[in-house]
């Protein structure tokens, strides 16, 4: 897997994360909508730990700084 995930996209991933949790917690949001975002909120934190997202893979999308010498 190659990184396609930019520092800030993975700091707005993990806060959103964060911020659903909290949500949830707290019991703000219930329900089936809950579990949702939970799974959701799973997702976000495991691609910005990995810092690879497979839908910006399928989209080409990349928004993570390239280094000296890699290939675009």
């Amino acid at each position: 897997m190659k990184r396609n995930m930019g520092r800030i996209d993975k700091i707005v991933r993990f806060t959103i994360a964060v911020v659903i949790a909290l949500l949830v917690y707290y019991e703000l949001i219930e329900g089936a909508l809950a579990y949702i975002l939970l799974a959701v909120a799973a997702v976000f934190v495991l691609t910005s730990l990995t810092g690879f997202c497979p839908l910006y893979g399928l989209f080409g999308l990349n928004s993570c700084k390239m280094k000296k010498g890699d290939k675009p």
